[in-house]
C-alpha cells in the first residue's frame, strides 16, 4: 500500500471513529507502529488531525468554535440530530453524551423546548447552556483529553443517582453482534452507566460506523430502544439491525 493510500485510510478512520490508536492502526494496516507514528505526524503537520498520547483524534472532535466545514459528515450528522430532536418532549430529563453529532443536537434544539439536559461532555454543556428555555446540568470530573468528557468514579456515582427519560448516546462503533463498542475504557464505563440508568436509549451513528467494532463493549443492541442514522429505516444497510425492540429512525 502506498503511503498516500495508507494516510487516506488513517484519516478516514480518525474521522469516522473520532480517535485512533497506534496499535489498532498498526494491526489494521499491517505496518509497524513507528510507521503509524510517522504518518500521524505528517497528517498533524498538515493540520488534518490532532496527535494525542497513544494515537490521534479528529480535528472536528477537538474544535472549540463551531465551524460546519470542519465537521466530518456534517450533513449526515445534522440529519441524525433532527431525528434525535423528534424524540424530545417538554419536561423530559435527557442524558446526552459527547461527540459532534450530539453537539449538533444541542446546537439546533428548538428554542421553545423546555427540558433538562444532563451531560458529561464539556463542549455539549457549553452549547446547551445557550438554550433559552432548557436547563443544563454538567456532571463534572476528570476530563478525558481525547473524548472531552468527564470520567472516573465520582462521575459514575453521580450518574447512578439519575433516572433520565432518554439517553442520547454517541456510538463510536456499532455492529449487530458486538453491539456498541469503544476503544477507551474510562469512556466505556461512563457510557455503560448512562445506558443502565436511562428509561430509553437512542444510539446516534453515521452509517459509516455501522458494522464496525472496537475492543470494549458499551452495550448490546438489546439494550437500545432507538438507532438513529442518516439513512431511511428500510435501507438495506440497516437490515441486520431490524431486531425486536429496536426502532430504526
Amino acid at each position: 500500500m502506498l503511503k498516500k493510500e495508507r494516510q487516506a485510510l488513517i484519516l478516514r478512520e480518525v474521522n469516522i471513529h473520532n480517535k485512533v490508536s497506534h496499535g489498532d492502526l498498526s494491526e489494521q494496516l499491517g505496518v509497524s507502529e513507528d510507521t503509524v507514528r510517522r504518518d500521524l505526524q505528517e497528517l498533524a503537520d498538515q493540520d488534518l488531525l490532532v496527535k494525542v498520547r497513544g494515537g490521534a483524534i479528529s480535528r472536528s472532535f477537538h474544535i472549540y468554535s463551531y465551524k460546519e466545514n470542519q465537521i466530518y459528515a456534517y450533513q449526515e450528522k445534522t440529519t441524525i440530530a433532527q431525528k434525535a430532536i423528534s424524540l424530545l418532549r417538554d419536561g423530559m430529563l435527557v442524558l446526552i453524551s459527547g461527540g459532534t453529532t450530539n453537539l449538533e443536537v444541542a446546537r439546533i434544539l428548538p428554542p421553545e423546548l423546555k427540558a433538562t439536559f444532563c451531560t458529561v461532555s464539556l463542549p455539549t454543556a457549553l452549547q446547551l447552556a445557550e438554550h433559552p428555555s432548557s436547563d443544563t446540568i454538567f456532571i463534572g470530573g476528570r476530563i478525558s483529553s481525547s473524548a472531552q468528557i468527564s470520567t472516573g468514579g465520582e462521575v459514575i456515582r453521580k450518574l447512578a443517582d439519575l433516572r433520565p427519560d432518554l439517553c442520547l448516546l454517541g456510538a463510536n462503533s456499532i455492529d449487530p453482534e458486538a453491539g456498541v463498542t469503544d476503544s477507551d475504557w474510562d469512556v466505556v464505563e461512563v457510557k455503560q452507566m448512562m445506558v443502565s440508568v436511562s428509561k430509553k436509549v437512542a444510539a446516534l451513528a453515521i452509517s459509516e460506523k455501522l458494522n464496525s467494532a472496537q475492543k470494549m463493549k458499551v452495550c448490546s443492541l438489546a439494550q437500545l430502544d432507538y438507532l438513529l442514522t442518516e439513512l431511511e429505516p428500510h435501507n438495506p444497510l440497516l437490515k441486520p439491525y431490524q431486531v425486536n425492540g429496536l426502532h430504526l429512525f
